[in-house]
């Protein structure tokens, strides 16, 4: 017997992993292990997901005539245990790479030499491994330009089949537990859906269309035309050289330069998860940290009001405020808005960064360590090619920008439904008994976001070790 650990790598074709492991003349073993050490920095709405994506691949196994064995505990204790149990000669995983991670293998890897049971991993949810893509000098790139120039004429690998139906040993599993059993409550958000069949669909659906106005109205929320597949992407719904191939196909079948412009457009945001995936497994400690060093500490503000207002969305910037509540009604947020409600925290609250990190892992059904410390960082003007701290995201402007006919904002802020779109975009500078008239139950601005800029530039300037005169 082969034991084949899946983690975030819920899905049987496209997978390198068990590929590796069907390459032998023994039977695989499916497992999953439930690790109380990685749930402890879950949530409600990633479990959900996970038991779903979960139930979803055991179906797929019992299609086999196999099963997902699915067990609670330390890994370190759990993965050795099932090998024993099914007398598997090796255990064969997916590598991930953020520090939980690597640590929770690093004691997986010991206790299997230990009870003298090879084991190999294998790189497969990125296209390009960290190592792979460097420059002349130094361990990685810290410009992301550069990485993507390589990333995009570096050969992609072929998709990889999943092994014969009969490789599967015949196992069964125990019943899956529930929420509640793990410890977690029912999430707030509606979840996604996070099968393989879904992730498929998704891929069908964008690539006969949307992306070919991907690079026209990513930007754009209420234009709903980006991928949606950042979920399945977290969870190895789909594999990434699958997907990868499909927008290829895509850019054959485009009919003008521009469509092919918008897929590649597509595949450079795929090429920026990467970028920091290979800035996390070289640089771990930036989950706490910042990238970029200051002369003087960032002095940070503490306000629990403030913080409580923007996660609530009530800041009185309807298009921040939109953002946060359709984190809070989905498990996930436009990419654009991230960006947005990101800098509001950082340059017009003053806030910690790490305060809003820990708030999206904790409400993202598609939180990626390493894509969400990265984006963080680069709005707080910390990270790696980072936004300059001395260009702030004004929401007034980005409202009527991206939002032009306020769509968005009615989506989410009930409070504006009847507002016409003059009276949101002017929120900032309406006067009191003006809001009252038009929106009584909704926040006047909680900060004045010119006066806040310049705090933030003199903050950064101040730990820069630079003079604000």
């Amino acid at each position: 017997m082969i034991v084949h650990w899946h983690r975030r790598d819920l899905r049987t074709p496209d997978n390198r992993g068990l590929e590796r492991a069907g390459a032998t003349d023994e039977s695989i073993v499916p497992l999953f292990v439930l690790d109380p050490t990685v749930l402890e920095y879950a949530s409600s709405v990633r479990v959900a997901c996970l038991l779903e994506a979960l139930e979803a691949l055991r179906k797929r196994y019992r299609e086999f005539g196999s099963d997902l064995v699915v067990v609670e505990g330390e890994a370190s204790g759990a993965v050795p245990r099932v090998a024993a149990e099914y007398d598997a000669s090796s255990v064969v995983w997916n590598e991930d790479y953020s520090g939980l991670a690597r640590e929770r293998d690093r004691a997986v890897r010991a206790a299997l030499a230990d009870d003298d049971t090879a084991c190999e991993s294998v790189h497969d949810a990125i296209l390009h491994e960290p190592g792979s893509i460097t420059p002349n000098q130094g361990a990685h790139y810290s410009v992301f330009s550069y990485f993507w120039k390589k990333w995009r004429d570096r050969d992609k690998r072929e998709p990889v089949g999943r092994p014969d139906a009969d490789g599967f040993a015949s196992v069964t599993g125990d019943p899956l537990p529930s929420l509640s059993d793990l410890g977690f409550d029912d999430p707030e958000a509606t979840p996604p859906s996070v099968t393989m069949t879904a992730a498929h669909e998704r891929v069908s659906d964008f690539c006969s269309g949307p992306i070919y106005r991907y690079a026209a109205e990513r930007d754009y929320p209420a234009a709903r035309g980006t991928s949606r597949l950042s979920p399945h992407l977290k969870w190895g719904t789909i594999g990434p050289r699958e997907l990868y191939a499909a927008t290829d196909r895509a850019a054959d079948r485009a009919d003008t330069d521009g469509e092919r412009e918008s897929v590649r457009e597509f595949q450079r945001q795929l090429a920026w998860r990467e970028f920091y995936a290979h800035v996390l497994a070289f640089n771990p400690e930036t989950v706490s940290e910042n990238f970029s060093g200051y002369t003087n500490p960032i002095e940070w503000e503490d306000d629990p009001d403030a913080l409580e207002a923007w996660k609530n969305g009530e800041t009185g910037y309807p298009i921040v405020d939109a953002g946060m509540r359709q984190l809070r009604a989905e498990g996930w947020m436009h990419n654009r808005v991230r960006m947005l409600v990101a800098s509001f925290l950082t340059k017009d609250l003053l806030l910690d960064w790490r305060e809003g990190y820990q708030w999206f892992r904790h409400m993202l059904a598609d939180h990626d360590t390493a894509n969400d410390v990265g984006g963080w960082q680069w709005a707080a003007s910390t990270g790696t090619d980072a936004q300059p701290y001395f260009r702030v995201f004004n929401p007034l402007t980005q409202g009527r920008e991206y939002d032009p006919d306020a769509e968005y904002v009615r989506d989410y802020v009930s409070e504006l439904t009847d507002a016409s779109t003059e009276e949101i975009h002017s929120w900032h500078d309406l006067e009191p008994d003006e809001r009252e008239r038009i929106a009584p139950a909704y926040p006047a601005p909680i900060v004045e976001h010119a006066v806040r800029r310049d705090r933030a530039i003199e903050m950064f300037e101040h730990a820069r070790g630079e003079s604000s005169e």
